[in-house]
C-alpha cells in the first residue's frame, strides 16, 4: 500500500474524472490504493463525460470480492434502453493479497474504505484510488480547521515579510 499523497499519480497524467473531497474532511486517510473498476458501456461513456459523484459512497469486502455501493454515474444522454442504473454496486479489481490485507484491516473497528477520486489512465482504463480510512470526530474536524487557518497567516505573514524586505 502506497502511503496517501493527496492526488493520484499525477506523473503518469492520469485524466481525473472525479475526486471525494468531503472524505478528506471527514476521515483520517491511513493509506491509499488503485483499484479497476467493472464498468458497462454506458458507464464508461457517461463517466468520460465526468458525469460521476464519489460524495456518500464507501466500499465493502465481501466473499467474492470488494464491491463499491452509492457511485453515481449519471445516465447517459444518449443510452437509451441500454443504459444502466445510476448507483448499482459495482466490483473493484483487486488482487487476492490485496483483498485479504482490505478484509483484516477493514475488520478493526472504526476503519472503512472510501473512494477518493475516480479517473482513467493514459491506456483508458477506469481507476479508482481508494482510501483505508478512520472517521474523524466532531473535535479533529474544528482542529483541522484551526490548524489550516494558522498555516494561512504564516503563509501571509511571511509573504508579507518579503514584500517588505525586497524594498
Amino acid at each position: 500500500m502506497r502511503k496517501p499523497t493527496g492526488k493520484p499519480d499525477e506523473t503518469a497524467k492520469n485524466k481525473i474524472v472525479s475526486t471525494n473531497r468531503k472524505a478528506r474532511h471527514d476521515y483520517h486517510i491511513e493509506s491509499t490504493m488503485e483499484a479497476g473498476l467493472v464498468l458497462r458501456g454506458t458507464e464508461v461513456k457517461s463517466m468520460r463525460q465526468g458525469r460521476v459523484n464519489l460524495r456518500d459512497s464507501y466500499a465493502r469486502v465481501e466473499k467474492d470480492g470488494v464491491i463499491i455501493y452509492d457511485m453515481h454515474i449519471a445516465p447517459y444522454d444518449h443510452g437509451n434502453r441500454w443504459n444502466h442504473e445510476p448507483t448499482r454496486p459495482r466490483r473493484l479489481l483487486l488482487r487476492k493479497e490485496q483483498i485479504r490485507k482490505l478484509t483484516g484491516q477493514v475488520k478493526q473497528e472504526g476503519y472503512t474504505l472510501v473512494p477518493l477520486a475516480a479517473y482513467f489512465t493514459p491506456r483508458g482504463h477506469a481507476k479508482l484510488e481508494l482510501a483505508l480510512a478512520r472517521g474523524k470526530k466532531q473535535w479533529d474536524k474544528r482542529e483541522d480547521i484551526k490548524k489550516r487557518d494558522a498555516d494561512r497567516e504564516i503563509a501571509k505573514a511571511i509573504r508579507g515579510e518579503n514584500k517588505r524586505g525586497g524594498e
